[in-house]
């Protein structure tokens, strides 16, 4: 059995462990941030607990829309957020998502953790995509 391909990110933000974590859990907030580059997220809806699903699509500047979605596996507030994550053009890809958030004086040490992904180029891609929308919440969230 091989080990499908994962990537870890860890990022430190100047805001405190709740104001991050409710940037990834309040549609409203997570409109303002997600996606890196010029994308754009046109639909965000979430119903952060276990068992709880939720739904993000992403119009791309040359106006490709991106339907992401998936259920919550769990959820503690302001510390952890686990999730799958399966793009609705490739629904049998399905991925994992950790999320941890830890305090760090007045900030937030964040890491994200994405396991279970098809290949190599689509862990590159996922890479590509969460630096630049945790770029994004970095200046959100400051």
């Amino acid at each position: 059995m091989s080990t499908k391909p994962s990537l870890t990110l860890k990022r430190r933000f100047n805001a405190p462990p709740a104001k991050v974590f409710s940037a990834w859990t309040d549609p409203e907030k997570l409109k303002r941030w997600m996606g890196p580059g010029e994308v754009k997220t046109l639909i965000a809806e979430s119903d952060p607990r276990s068992g709880g699903r939720y739904r993000i699509v992403m119009r791309s500047p040359d106006g490709e829309d991106h339907d992401i979605s998936g259920v919550y596996r769990e959820v503690i507030p302001n510390e952890k957020l686990v999730f799958t994550w399966a793009w609705k053009s490739t629904p049998e890809r399905e991925s994992l998502v950790t999320i941890s958030f830890k305090s760090d004086g007045a900030g937030t040490l964040l890491t994200l953790t994405h396991e279970q992904f098809f290949d190599e180029a689509a862990r590159d891609r996922h890479q590509q995509g969460w630096n630049g929308s945790l770029e994004k919440l970095e200046k959100f969230v400051a």
